[in-house]
Parts: structure tokens; sequence; C-alpha cells
């Protein structure tokens, strides 16, 4: 792949669908991690109003720091950005006394909690600034793994690198200068409030994940850890169908219309 022919084409289709949309330009969450580096540099590089926001829930230092001195660079690098930190802890932590007992002491909805605040949160400051929200999702996660939350990160107005891979999304960040300290970190979601990995949570790496999501070939001749890395990733796409399908309609047959 061309990086920076192909950035330009993202640039160019965000221009346009933010022109069509009549709207002022973008909105981004920054998590500290290269997705949304990526995609938050060429919606900065359109020329448009691209807000940034930092919004952290009892947030590790490593990821807080990453995030802080990327929106720092890009302002730095870019006069149309802007940023916008709202610490959303004590607003979780009040979730957390209201929520009933197990559904607080369920770590993966406490976990997808988070992410929806955030949804819920950049939305708001969107309509205020009449931004679209730039979704940060990656092809093996939007369309291979579904390793997003429903209606957390995964509720945005526009998904710009959802056609790469998370190895192509490295390159091209590479490419556009992101910082060092978040091309070198590895990938995790963050909102589990430790130091687990994206690979810890899937089992698989996403050079491994890109492998399986392309195979066509005979199984018989597979590694045992390559037949261990299909069968993860065919469980995962499996079980995720219905984050990447659209909303099932119960349609009435015309039968009963009448």
């Amino acid at each position: 792949m061309n990086y920076l022919k192909a950035s330009q084409h993202i640039k160019a289709w965000l221009n346009d669908y933010c022109d069509s949309a009549r709207l002022s330009g973008f909105i981004v969450g920054i998590s500290g991690g290269i997705d949304s580096a990526l995609t938050s540099t060429l919606c900065a590089s359109t020329g448009k109003k691209t807000i940034l926001v930092n919004m952290p829930i009892r947030q590790s230092a490593n990821e807080y720091s990453r995030a802080a001195k990327h929106i720092e660079n890009l302002k730095g690098r870019f006069p149309n950005v802007e940023s916008i930190e709202i610490d959303l802890t004590a607003i979780f932590e009040l979730m957390e006394t209201t929520f009933p007992h197990e559904t607080v002491e369920n770590q993966l909805a406490m976990a997808n909690t988070r992410a929806r605040l955030r949804m819920t949160t950049l939305y708001a400051l969107g309509q205020t600034h009449a931004c679209l929200v730039a979704g940060t999702g990656n092809k093996i996660e939007d369309f291979g793994v579904g390793f997003f939350t429903k209606y957390g990160d995964g509720g945005v107005d526009l998904s710009p690198i959802a056609d790469l891979t998370k190895s192509q999304v490295s390159a091209m960040a590479a490419e556009l200068n992101v910082i060092s300290e978040i091309l070198e970190a590895k990938p995790t979601d963050g909102l589990w409030g430790d130091s687990r990995t994206d690979e810890d949570q899937l089992g698989a790496s996403y050079p491994e994940l890109e492998w399986a999501m392309d195979f066509s070939g005979d199984e018989n001749e597979l590694s045992e850890r390559e037949k261990e890395v299909l069968k993860i990733y065919r469980r995962l796409n499996a079980i995720n169908k219905h984050k990447m399908e659209p909303i099932p309609v119960c349609l009435i047959p015309s039968s009963l219309l009448e």
C-alpha cells in the first residue's frame, strides 16, 4: 500500500462527507492508542475543526500520558485542532453506587459501561460543536473479531480507518509522524483499569488474526498454532456477529396487516 496516497484518499473522503453533512468538523476520543492517534491525525489533516477529547476513567498513567502527548503534538502541528479533557471517573463511580451489585461485580459489563459513557460524552460535545463523531475501529476489530463495545466505541458517525488492518494502521501512523510512544505501545483497549493488552484478551496477536481473516487454504497443512489461531478467530467472529451486522428487524407478514 502507498500509505501517503491512501491517507490523502481518506482525507478527501472525510472532507467530502463533512461537507455533505453540512457540519463543521470532527470530534475524536483519544485513548493513547494507535487507532485513535491515526484517526485524529487524519481528521486534523483535513483542515476542518478537529476536537480531541481525553476522557480518563481511572486511567493508567501510561495511557493518560500517551493521550496527552499526542494531543499536544497535534495541536502544535495543526492550527485547526483543539482539545477538551473531561475526567469521567466520578460519574463512573456514581454509576457503580447506583447499579445493582451483580452488575458492578460483572467486570465485562462495567468495562463496556466505560466505553458507552465515553460515547455519550462524545455525542454531547459533537452536537454542541456541530461535529461528526469519528470512529477509531480498524478492519480486524470492526469486521473480523468484533473487538469493540456495541454502542460504545462502536457508536460513531463515520469510520475513516475501518478498511485498514491493524498492521496497516501502524504503518500509516508512522508515515504520518504519530509520536513514537504510541507507535511502540502494545495495543490495549484501556477499559479494565489494569495492564492487560488486546492480545491478552483475544488470545492471538493482530497479525495472526489478520492472517486468519484472509485464510482460505487447506487446513490440514497448518501448524498447530495456526489451527489454534483460526479457531480463536472463528469463535470470536461467530459470537460477535451481532455487533457487525444490521440490527435484526421482525417484519410483519402482509397477511397480518389486513
